[in-house]
């Protein structure tokens, strides 16, 4: 399904029908990172996941606003675009977190249920080291520049030791120079910082909206402390898994996404 919001040629997977989930994905995926759980949820669900702006099959004007503010407006543009009329349930993971808590902050009556997967949403989240060479001028553009399949994976596998080398490569195969600049613009868009006054409505939000943190407790990038920071009702840890905990333990998220969007 193709459509154009804010100037962005969106790619969206819409799989099933039924209540529907929208799934937000982050640094370096796209709607793909998804696949496995799609399969099985859209059974019973209608399944929405799009590439984001700039990410794999999506195409950004390189004037597209960045801003956390604009994020939201481009979420909420995009479902009303889809059509989507009723509550609907929120999963996130990594950057696909700032562009969908706030949109779920500035339109709460859209959400039914969320999910949130590692990602970030505070004010006092130290970066990793990518994110802080990413941010830095000339330094960034740099390592976007050397960026080869060998390093690729040894990355990916840093983030998450038991991912395939198949979902590795389908990755690395989305990459583009388009999808390169959009990673760095979104990571100088986002000075922790930007969260404030953020959080707390997001805390609002949770304490009365059915919201689960899945949190894999080996991620890298984000401490596994942070998984409590969310209000969330239920925080389960993955003791075992990185980051795309979606991707390496796909049946043990199913067994909690089922039970969660069952309720």
């Amino acid at each position: 399904m193709g459509l154009v919001v804010q100037g962005v040629e969106v790619y969206l997977v819409d799989r099933g029908s039924g209540e529907p989930i929208l799934f937000l994905h982050g640094v370096p995926n796209t709607a793909e990172m998804w696949s496995g759980v799609i399969a099985h949820l859209s059974t019973s669900h209608r399944c929405l996941a799009p590439d984001l702006p700039g990410f794999g099959r999506s195409i950004a004007p390189y004037s597209f606003d960045c801003s956390l503010e604009n994020r939201a407006g481009f979420i909420n543009e995009l479902v009303e675009a889809i059509g989507i009329n009723v509550p609907l349930n929120l999963v996130v993971h990594d950057h696909g977190g700032p562009y969908g808590l706030a949109w779920a902050v500035k339109h709460p009556e859209k959400i039914r249920r969320m999910v949130i997967m590692n990602t970030l949403f505070q004010s006092d989240y130290p970066w990793h080291t990518w994110a802080r060479i990413w941010r830095t001028p000339l330094v960034g553009e740099l390592s976007m520049a050397v960026l080869n399949w060998p390093l690729f994976l040894w990355e990916l596998r840093r983030g998450s030791r038991k991912l395939s080398v198949e979902f590795i490569r389908d990755a690395y195969s989305m990459i583009s120079p388009m999808m390169k600049r959009m990673v760095l613009r979104l990571y100088r868009a986002t000075d922790p910082e930007v969260f404030a006054g953020w959080e707390d409505k997001l805390l609002a939000l949770t304490a009365c909206v059915p919201t689960i943190v899945l949190w894999g407790d080996r991620d890298p990038y984000i401490a596994k402390h942070f998984a409590e920071r969310f209000g969330a009702q239920t925080v389960q840890h993955f003791p075992t898994c990185g980051h795309w905990i979606a991707n390496e333990a796909t049946d043990e998220v199913l067994q909690w996404l089922e039970e969660f969007l069952t309720k």
